[in-house]
């Protein structure tokens, strides 16, 4: 029996793709560079299998106009929202994602922006990478203080309570969080945290509000200029979620109006782009999408699609299957 073709959209991990090339007729992309549009349209019509990542754009259209013979998506990574998934379910797909192995290192992202963006940290680097520092003095670089500061989590799933139990037991921060469903008050506990009602309920009181939830259209622009005007005056934003869950322009325009002191971003709207506005602003910490970039948790992403996709042509259930 021959064996799946698959089409593998980035380079991942040489460990991953020794296994992939042994398992399947894989197809790599060995320039590294995202596909377009017409090169996905293509491959749906082609492999069995398509591997894509957060960088590959799938939205409706690409699964139209073409005999579609892929059977999976097996989505490195554990952010769907750029898969069209109702398209996908359409043409009888099946999508899955790596959840669980990247929890730990998104929330020392999330925790690096924020210690970076309350103590000036890239900031103050780049002054002394440029020969601008002039020596220490008592009003130089004056920062926000992070321990004992209560901090304001959305979306309370796995890498919203890592980075809780960061905040919390590592620098003795007050935790509140919005979460769509309830949690357990005695589960929250674990985590040193306590529910609040509303989003604009953790904005009121929180000097850092942290994004932990899905992307895609239910949570597109959930940050928009009114939940940023109401954030705690010198409040600061952090985002290692998905890049659509802030509205850009209202952000750009909160932090040049002083409404919020600060921001620390690792995703952005439309990726690899980001606004001018923001590259140029001293309050704003910038990473390309670093959350998951660990030697250890990129592979243990790949290993997850290939446990996925093996298991989804062996007859078996796939275990990461979310649709």
């Amino acid at each position: 029996m021959s064996k799946p073709r698959i089409l593998v959209t980035r380079r991942w991990p040489a460990t991953v793709e020794t296994v992939l090339a042994a398992r399947f007729d894989a197809t790599f992309n060995r320039d590294d560079i995202p596909l377009g549009e017409d090169e996905l349209r293509l491959a749906l019509s082609t492999y069995d299998a398509v591997l894509p990542t957060v960088s590959d754009r799938l939205p409706a259209a690409v699964f139209d106009g073409v005999p579609v013979v892929t059977k999976i998506l097996g989505n490195f990574g554990v952010g769907y929202n750029h898969i069209d998934i109702s398209a996908a379910k359409k043409r009888g797909i099946a999508v899955t994602n790596t959840p669980g192995v990247l929890t730990d290192c998104t929330a020392d992202i999330a925790m690096l922006l924020l210690l970076a963006v309350a103590r000036r940290g890239g900031e103050g680097e780049r002054q002394v990478r440029a020969g601008e520092w002039k020596g220490w003095c008592p009003t130089y670089m004056v920062g926000t203080k992070v321990t004992g500061k209560t901090v304001g989590i959305i979306g309370f799933g796995r890498i919203g309570k890592a980075f809780a139990q960061r905040c919390h037991f590592g620098f003795g921060m007050d935790v509140v969080f919005f979460n769509r469903s309830p949690i357990d008050p005695a589960e929250a506990a674990r985590y040193g945290a306590r529910q609040l009602p509303m989003i604009e309920a953790v904005l009121a009181v929180a000097d850092f509000v942290s994004l932990h939830c899905p992307g895609g259209a239910e949570n597109r622009h959930l940050m928009n200029a009114a939940r940023l005007a109401a954030m705690k005056p010198g409040a600061f934003l952090i985002n290692t979620a998905r890049g659509d869950v802030v509205d850009e322009a209202a952000l750009i325009a909160a932090l040049e109006a002083g409404t919020i002191r600060g921001a620390g971003l690792d995703v952005y709207e439309a990726e690899p782009d980001v606004p001018e506005a923001l590259r140029r602003m001293e309050n704003v910490m910038v990473l390309p999408h670093l959350g998951s970039a660990t030697e250890e948790t990129r592979t243990a992403m790949g290993m997850k699609v290939v446990d996925n996709v093996t298991a989804f042509f062996e007859g078996r259930d796939a275990p990461d299957r979310v649709v």
